[in-house]
């Protein structure tokens, strides 16, 4: 089970303690580090700072946590980040999706050491798909669209022993890659052990294969999520949502909920005559609404920016079916925060920095 510690540390006034017990008897040093014996520093305790929930638990629906991801300076932070908040999430199963034409040894040695249960899957978008931004224009298909998909064709296969088989637009073997891009067969344990070749599987034990089949949520890597969303989705029936910060040049974008606690339209300044004027971040499908609706899929081409989510969500559900979480969309749970570009001017100057050295 990982664990971390803290070590809790006072400093004393003088050599003469209250304490009968000689400090280094405690775990700590002894001894004066100054003038007159004082500044004396002594270990007093350990403490756990948390331990992790049971690796699974077949009596509690299971979250399949979709993060796409493209190498960059701040991938492994961000990741890392992620991971550090997902330890802390009981049945949790994290879908890791690269925009790479295989699994890279960075985000799989992240995800081994990470203790999750974890399926690392892979799928390069077309260079003429992608953001080219010197070029100024839109791109064709919005950054993490195939890998999200690739993701959705994995738990049909997993889960409901679909063949994968969509339409080209919705990340058939044409656009999403089959399953041989995504890597090696799934090896030890976990949600992983459910896929065939192109999947590697969870480390760590617990597979979950046996309980409710669970809730999807497509969890980007520049956000920010507190504890408390993963238990707001953890009962969604269809379609629950929820609030996010720091989206659409606001302080926050949400659902309208009236007095019977009904989504009614969205607080948005943009486009808020979108069928589903939500962020990315803002809901969460469940399992048996993705596997009855093999169909649904993000949208890859000619959707206009800020309709992806639309695209899958008008396959799965109408307005009315939206269960609203988080106090009736009164709190919020998650952040679009977003990493600050690192400035790297002097990378690669007189060989000041090991490339060799993973950041």
């Amino acid at each position: 089970m990982p664990q971390a510690f803290v070590f809790i540390s006072r400093s004393l006034q003088s050599p003469s303690s209250s304490s009968s017990e000689p400090c280094s008897a405690r775990g700590g040093a002894a001894g004066p580090t100054g003038p007159g014996g004082r500044g004396i520093v002594e270990v007093v305790r350990t403490e756990y700072v948390y331990s992790r929930p049971p690796p699974w638990s077949d009596a509690l629906t299971s979250l399949h946590v979709v993060t796409p991801t493209y190498s960059r300076p701040v991938q492994k932070a961000e990741l890392t980040r992620l991971a550090n908040t997902f330890l802390h999430v009981a049945n949790l199963h994290w879908i890791v999706v690269e925009d790479s034409p295989r699994n890279t040894p960075l985000v799989g040695r992240l995800l081994r050491d990470s203790g999750l249960n974890y399926t690392h899957l892979s799928v390069e978008t077309p260079r003429n798909y992608k953001v080219y931004k010197d070029v100024g224009r839109d791109p064709q298909v919005p950054r993490g669209t195939m890998q999200r998909n690739l993701a959705l064709r994995w738990l049909r296969q997993a889960l409901g022993g679909d063949d994968g088989d969509g339409d080209g637009d919705a990340g058939g073997p044409g656009d999403a890659g089959g399953p041989g891009d995504a890597g090696g067969p799934g090896d030890a344990g976990g949600p992983g052990d459910a896929g065939g070749p192109g999947v590697t599987g969870g480390a760590g034990g617990g597979g979950g294969g046996s309980g409710p089949p669970g809730v999807v949520y497509f969890a980007d890597d520049d956000n920010v999520y507190s504890l408390e969303l993963f238990e707001e989705m953890r009962s969604t029936r269809t379609v629950s949502v929820w609030p996010v910060a720091f989206v659409g040049g606001l302080r926050y974008e949400s659902p309208k909920v009236n007095g019977e606690g009904k989504v009614y339209g969205w607080k948005t300044v943009f486009d808020p005559h979108r069928p589903f004027a939500i962020d990315m971040a803002g809901f969460a499908v469940n399992v048996e609404l993705i596997l009855r609706k093999p169909q649904a899929y993000f949208k890859l081409r000619d959707v206009k920016g800020g309709y992806q989510e639309s695209s899958l969500l008008k396959e799965l559900v109408s307005l009315d079916d939206l269960e609203p979480r988080a106090a009736n969309c009164t709190k919020v749970l998650v952040w679009h925060t977003r990493t600050e570009k690192p400035v790297l001017v002097n990378e690669g100057k007189r060989g000041f920095t090991d490339t060799n050295v993973e950041v």
